[in-house]
């Protein structure tokens, strides 16, 4: 790829933010903020260490339960407690002014309408920066905060989330862009004709509208999606512009990219419309035996049965606890209700690398299946860069193992190498997270059915 190639196409990076740092045992480390989770001061630190970087985004993920561990385990790790996200970003947008703040939130614990009202305002309170990670929630605890027994089928939560993002989108649309026209001599506050309401009755939804909140300032908030499973790529070739996937290969990601970028094309859709940004866990050295020896020092503050725990969560809850940790896995493993593409990856790590089950939880405690990489900044975006230019990946989502060290290593010492080689910004393009991720504003339109009828206006 040339210079001039380099400087027209640049990469994209969010800063994924779990509390601690992303290693199971990282909250032990010296450069971790072991209280990360109560500690409002640590999140505005690394998020404006993200800023100044120019990160595209913050990104939280979140479960409506705690859920990482068994009772045997769950106090030696450090995921038990922390923010709401949408309620701690509301409090970066206001020590930050330019990085996206993304959070995650469940189609299946919460209901359209508050949804969307909650990132209507913090896209206002942000001044156009927020994003909406839409999952569908994997795990029973979180079932049972909710009134259920069981977590719901996982066809049944994908055809619940393919209505509930469509509801948020027409809700999003409730007042069109100029309806405010602020007429203190007239007395006139907005223009009736340009507020909309849905109407919608669906299999899932009945939701008559309109939305309480102007509409956003980027119009939608941008939608993220991080589901890899069928189902999953589905959902996100109709509705998302950035998917936050899972690959441990060069190969493996050129196929999902590939794959789901194919899908775009029956929804009228341009590949560029959808960035895909698969998660990397960095550990950066100046020298390759300083990065050696960091991942070491943090695999060696590993629990053993911190990391068996970690492993049987990934599998779908599958009990490990009678097989020799240093035998293999066992073979016809019941794939889970839950997340099926993790389930898939790890598995498929453990046949393809022959690993035994201490192997594999030492594999997965590092960044639970995401790409794990270690070394020199120059051997870490030789990788990159690799997957960049070679059609796996249009960014990446970074995992720092600590925060803020982590975090602050990658800025330090990796980001110089991106910018030396033309793969990465030294300014913002834009005010709103839509203009630096390069997507186009939604044009408003008054929300429609399935049948095609356009809805009414407020009674």
């Amino acid at each position: 790829m040339s210079t001039a190639q380099k400087k027209v196409k640049q990469l994209k990076l969010g800063a994924f933010l779990q509390a601690t740092g992303h290693h199971v045992a990282g909250w032990r480390h010296p450069r971790s903020q072991a209280d990360a989770g109560q500690n409002i001061a640590h999140y505005r630190q690394i998020a404006q260490t993200a800023e100044r970087a120019k990160f595209d985004a913050l990104f939280l993920a979140d479960g409506v339960a705690i859920r990482s561990h068994d009772a045997e385990t769950l106090h030696l790790t450090s995921r038990a407690a922390t923010f709401e996200p949408l309620t701690l970003l509301s409090a970066l947008s206001q020590v930050t002014e330019h990085i996206g703040l993304v959070a995650t939130v469940s189609t299946t614990y919460n209901e359209p309408y508050h949804v969307a009202r909650k990132f209507a305002s913090l896209d206002h309170l942000s001044n156009g920066r927020a994003g909406w990670n839409v999952v569908t929630s994997w795990s029973e605890s979180e079932a049972h905060n909710f009134n259920l027994d069981k977590h719901p089928e996982h066809a049944a939560r994908y055809e619940r989330a393919e209505e509930f993002v469509d509801v948020v989108r027409g809700l999003w649309d409730s007042w069109e862009d100029d309806a405010f026209r602020f007429d203190q001599a007239e007395g006139v506050h907005f223009d009736f004709e340009k507020l909309h309401a849905i109407n919608h009755k669906g299999k899932h939804f009945s939701v008559r509208g309109p939305l309480n909140v102007a509409r956003p300032v980027q119009g939608h908030p941008v939608v993220v999606q991080a589901g890899s499973s069928g189902p999953g790529q589905e959902l996100a070739a109709r509705t998302a512009e950035v998917i936050f996937t899972a690959q441990q290969s060069l190969q493996d990601a050129q196929n999902f990219y590939s794959g789901l970028k194919s899908r775009l094309d029956k929804y009228g859709r341009n590949p560029d419309e959808l960035k895909v940004m698969p998660g990397v866990f960095p550990v950066v050295g100046r020298s390759e035996s300083e990065a050696q020896e960091k991942f070491e020092e943090l695999q060696s503050l590993i629990h053993p049965t911190v990391g068996l725990s970690l492993l049987q969560q990934h599998l779908g809850g599958i009990d490990l606890s009678g097989y020799p940790l240093d035998g293999p896995l066992p073979e016809n493993l019941q794939e889970p209700n839950g997340t099926k593409s993790r389930f898939q990856l790890v598995t498929a790590l453990a046949r393809r690398e022959n690993l035994s089950i201490r192997q594999l939880y030492l594999r997965v405690a590092t960044a639970r299946g995401h790409w794990s990489i270690h070394g020199t900044p120059e051997s870490i975006v030789d990788r990159l860069e690799e997957w960049f230019v070679k059609g796996g990946a249009d960014g990446f989502n970074i995992m720092p193992p600590t925060l803020p060290g982590g975090l602050d290593d990658f800025v330090e010492l990796v980001l110089p190498e991106l910018r030396r080689r033309g793969l990465f910004r030294t300014e913002y393009e834009g005010r709103s997270l839509r203009e630096n991720l390069g997507l186009a504003r939604p044009a408003h339109r008054i929300y429609q059915q399935s049948g095609g009828d356009v809805l009414g206006r407020v009674a």
